[in-house]
């Protein structure tokens, strides 16, 4: 892999552009941004909580997650992340780590120094706004992930999580049926969903019913309008379909 971004960080770029406006010498800093190349094995914690870090992770390969835990080391998926995603980027302002970050598989990292990241904002304020904007996106997802949790019934939650991730994942349906590739076990999912394995379990024999099913780390929905009403799924909250005149630009 070549010692700066680059190609590397097209996907990145790209999440950007489709919530922010961007000029050629603005896009061009983001894909020359140094990088350094990390792979992390599955159920390995590439940042640490409470670890104090200089660099930001870009998930270049693999699906990645973030945990939190309470006191007795219990811990909870609290958000997954895919190619083209930047999970820690608010480290730039508050670098020790509130919650670590895991590969679920196999994955590669970009390692991005702060320096960089804060030079790159300083020199010009419209990354600085475009980076501020996926924050905001990922609190958005947050804030779903606590209401999912907190107030729907199990087969709603998973149908919930599995909409979320085709959609994150571009896979459109086609004649209501979609098939993808979810790098993550029933633990794993359990996980994320706020249940039990056994729970999850019976879950997904249940969606089953309704053309779902989950098997080998493949997604298959037969009938996805069913399962987006089953899940109360609306992806407004991914702002992943921005019009251009939504892309507000506050710095010219």
């Amino acid at each position: 892999m070549p010692p700066h971004g680059s190609t590397n960080l097209l996907p990145f770029l790209n999440r950007l552009l489709k919530r922010s406006l961007l000029s050629d010498r603005e896009q061009g800093e983001i894909l020359d941004l140094p990088v350094r190349v990390k792979q992390a094995q599955p159920n390995e914690d590439f940042v640490g909580l409470g670890e104090k870090v200089d660099h930001a992770c870009f998930v270049l390969e693999g699906l990645v997650g973030r945990f939190d835990q309470n006191s007795r080391g219990d811990r909870q998926i609290t958000a997954l992340y895919i190619p083209g995603d930047m999970p820690d980027l608010h480290s730039v302002v508050q670098p020790t780590a509130t919650s670590a970050l895991q590969a679920l598989s196999t994955s590669i990292v970009l390692a991005i120094p702060h320096a960089a990241l804060r030079e790159a904002s300083r020199q010009h304020p419209a990354i600085a706004e475009a980076f501020w904007r996926d924050c905001m996106v990922d609190s958005m997802v947050l804030a779903q992930w606590v209401v999912n949790v907190g107030r729907r019934d199990a087969k709603s939650r998973v149908a919930h999580l599995l909409c979320e991730m085709a959609r994150r994942y571009g896979v459109a349906p086609t004649a209501g049926r979609l098939v993808f590739h979810l790098p993550m076990t029933q633990w794993q999912l359990a996980d994320a969903a706020g249940l039990t394995p056994v729970h999850v379990n019976r879950t997904l024999k249940a969606l089953a019913n309704i053309g779902t099913s989950f098997r080998m780390k493949m997604v298959q929905i037969d009938d996805w309008a069913a399962l987006v009403e089953l899940g109360d799924f609306d992806p407004t909250y991914l702002q992943d379909e921005m019009e251009p005149e939504e892309r507000i630009r506050i710095v010219q």
